[in-house]
């Protein structure tokens, strides 16, 4: 009994694994078991402990049960997202100490229960987001997850956060809520995590905004708001808060402001004395700069240093006020970016109150050179040290460098990817210019218009066919995409310590060009570099190559298949069967040389001296000499009414019989006829029969074949039914 329990305890995990390879193919030899987009109801069986990672994301599956991953102890990662999961039972997970990915979003979990989690120690990612629960329940479902680092939860129809949702959670580097439809928030819910370092949060009722900001005070580093329209009425955002706090970025992406609105955000982000940084990102104003700028004056002092606009939406935006009396607001910023937002002009009173701004960003925008000269006006941004201007309407170079010009402490300029396409022999730069990037701006030469002050210069992309300025102080030159046939010279830049001259049309370099100069770094392609070897590797190579596929093609017989199957063509393309007339055999034999003694004494005996006698085509005996065995093989199956296959051992073993075998399969069982006769000399395992006699497994498991037997008695019934087969 023992053993008969242990055998269906082997033959059960055995049954277990076969199924799993079905199910997940990649899953046999590998601690990755990719299952996903594989059309399952369920989780395969057969999961073992040597799994680390199991990803069934976009399948079918509807329930776990609990034994599903008992056996996979050493799960680290579990995806499960975009099933249709909709219960779970509650030790499901209870084996899974060292899992520390769980992804169970997009499913239709109507409910999050706290005992699903209670035995993952180790986990430290969970994706509930996408699912149809409307709450996390009266208490926290992840009390017990205190090594919890990223948290995704929420979904369009979450609508209630309470007081306790998150106890137990102390720490998180990333909390992201779908909040889209969220109508109740309980005051102090999100106070017991102490330190967040960047939340996400969808929002679309501006009356819970405040609530959450200021449970968020002392712990979240970093507060992203998406889809929010703010709220019109005042409601302080630190009511009833101690400093210090905590919030240092804000990032509006995807919000909805009126004029009215972004007067009142302005005052009341200014309560947040530690917000430094403030970002909107796709987010759209409905006005034209109407703001409030005496209630925001006297509402005091911004301390954000840091403002980033990308794509904001401003419809009828050439109609925009010059938000004048908004310059006391802007004296302490040092950073400003708006790009890809159709700026087309800064009023000089404005950008002279700037004061205090070093870093300024325009790219992406509808700069022109005579809306330049307002915005870069005598005495304006006086502290500016890096300016980014490229991917606007600049025409004119030297108007621009008479602009830059008025930059006093200017030391970084980007205008790439302006149309210049012209350059002057003269320009007026910034004393302090030191990185200059010309890049892609269709300039056709390089002029004594480039400052020789600078030590970093890019001018890429612009189709120079030469250059020879001589610039003292360069250290870093960028010639990449353009026409140089010649590096350089030397002498012109004798403190050049990087140079990168990448797709160009050089052939040669000579050694004067590289005297008086030593070059810290030159980046040139392989080809550019070492030519002659790049073209030597690749002939070698190529020769490997060739040893490879005669080596393989000599050890599998390539060519002799090459030339089987040109056969087959040519026979393919004969009527289907010989005339009657020239039929010569009753049956073609194919046998193994190591089975020729019962064949051929004891067979052949039988059959052809029996009355009346049969006519067997042998190979040995009825291959026409000279001819090639192809066609002597061919010619032989069609001039024959039947074919006989003698089996054996031997015949497994025999490449020879193999392609007699291919042969008459192209020729006799794709017709579906009843040609085969098959004779088992003596039995043969299953496994015994190579993977490459397919043909043959496939003949035995369709055709009924006749067995030589030990017994002289049976013997005699065996040939008549052979005898019969022949008639048939």
């Amino acid at each position: 009994w023992r053993v008969f329990a242990f055998y269906m305890i082997l033959a059960a995990n055995l049954s277990e694994q076969q199924a799993l390879k079905q199910a997940c193919p990649s899953c046999d030899a590998s601690q990755l078991c990719n299952c996903s987009s594989m059309g399952l109801d369920f989780i395969p069986l057969g999961l073992t402990a040597k799994i680390t990672v199991l990803n069934l994301a976009h399948n079918r599956i509807k329930h776990i049960r609990s034994q599903d991953l008992q056996q996979a102890v050493n799960l680290r990662a579990l995806l499960l997202q975009s099933n249709q999961i909709s219960s779970i039972d509650e030790d499901s997970f209870q084996s899974l100490a060292k899992l520390e990915l769980l992804d169970l979003s997009n499913n239709s979990l109507a409910h999050v229960s706290p005992v699903w989690f209670g035995h993952l120690f180790s986990l430290q990612h969970l994706h509930l987001q996408g699912n149809s629960y409307r709450d996390l329940g009266e208490s926290s479902p992840f009390s017990s997850l205190r090594n919890l680092s990223s948290l995704h939860l929420g979904n369009p129809r979450f609508s209630v956060i309470r007081q306790g949702n998150f106890e137990g959670i102390e720490l998180l580097h990333e909390l992201w809520i779908d909040g889209s439809n969220l109508i109740q928030y309980e005051q102090g819910s999100l106070k017991s995590i102490k330190n967040i370092d960047h939340m996400i949060i969808n929002l679309k009722n501006s009356n819970i905004f405040s609530e959450i900001v200021r449970d968020l005070l002392h712990s979240v580093t970093w507060l992203e708001v998406t889809e929010i329209t703010l709220p019109v009425e005042k409601k302080s955002l630190v009511e009833n808060s101690t400093r210090p706090f905590r919030i240092q970025k804000l990032t509006f992406r995807e919000a909805f402001f009126t004029d009215r609105t972004i007067t009142q955000a302005i005052v009341l982000l200014k309560e947040i004395t530690s917000l430094k940084e403030l970002e909107g990102i796709d987010c759209a104003l409905e006005g034209q700069g109407k703001w409030d700028t005496k209630e925001i004056a006297r509402s005091g002092q911004s301390f954000v240093e840091t403002v980033t606009i990308i794509k904001a939406v401003i419809q009828n935006f050439y109609l925009f006020f010059d938000l004048e009396g908004m310059e006391s607001q802007i004296t302490n910023l040092k950073g400003l970016t708006i790009a890809s937002s159709n700026v087309f002009m800064v009023p000089c009173k404005l950008a002279k109150s700037f004061s205090s701004l070093l870093y300024l960003d325009f790219h992406d925008n509808l700069l022109a050179n005579k809306r330049l000269d307002e915005t870069i006006c005598e005495g304006s941004w006086p502290s500016l040290q890096t300016l980014n201007l490229s991917q606007n309407s600049l025409k004119s170079l030297e108007q621009t460098a008479k602009c830059a010009s008025r930059l006093p402490r200017l030391n970084n300029l980007d205008i790439s990817q302006n149309n210049f396409g012209e350059i002057p022999d003269r320009c007026e730069w910034p004393k302090t210019l030191k990185y200059l990037n010309l890049s892609s701006t269709q300039i056709p030469e390089v002029t004594t218009c480039i400052p020789k002050t600078l030590e970093v210069l890019d001018v890429s992309a612009n189709n120079l066919k030469e250059f020879g300025l001589q610039l003292p102080f360069l250290k870093e030159l960028y010639l990449t995409k353009n026409q140089l046939k010649a590096l350089p010279g030397a002498t012109p830049i004798p403190n050049l310590v990087a140079l990168s001259v990448r797709r160009n049309k050089l052939n040669s370099f000579s050694k004067e060009e590289f005297e008086g100069a030593q070059v810290g770094a030159v980046h040139l392609s392989l080809m550019e570099c070492h030519r002659s070897l790049v073209v030597s590797l690749i002939c070698v190579l190529v020769f490997l190559v060739i040893l490879l596929l005669v080596a393989v093609g000599y050890k599998y017989h390539v060519v002799w298949y090459v030339r089987m199957t040109w056969a087959w063509l040519r026979a393919k393309r004969k009527p289907k069967r010989a005339p009657p007339k020239d039929v010569c055999y009753d049956a073609f034999v194919s046998y193994s040389e190591n089975d020729s003694d019962w064949v051929e004494n004891t067979m052949v005996r039988e059959l052809e001296q029996a009355c009346p006698p049969f006519r067997l085509c042998l190979h040995k005996r009825d291959f026409v000499p000279g001819k090639w065995i192809v066609d002597n093989i061919i010619d032989s199956i069609e001039k024959s009414r039947k074919t006989l296959f003698v089996l054996s051992e031997h015949f497994v073993q025999s490449e020879w019989c193999k392609y007699e075998l291919d042969f008459s399969h192209f020729r006799l069982f794709d017709e579906n006829n009843d040609a085969a006769i098959l004779v088992l000399l003596e039995p043969i395992q299953s496994k015994a029969i190579p993977k490459r006699f397919c043909k043959l497994r496939k003949i035995m498991n369709t055709k009924t074949y006749l067995e030589w037997p030990a017994g002289e008695e049976q013997q005699q019934v065996f040939w008549e039914n052979l005898k019969g087969a022949l008639k048939s």
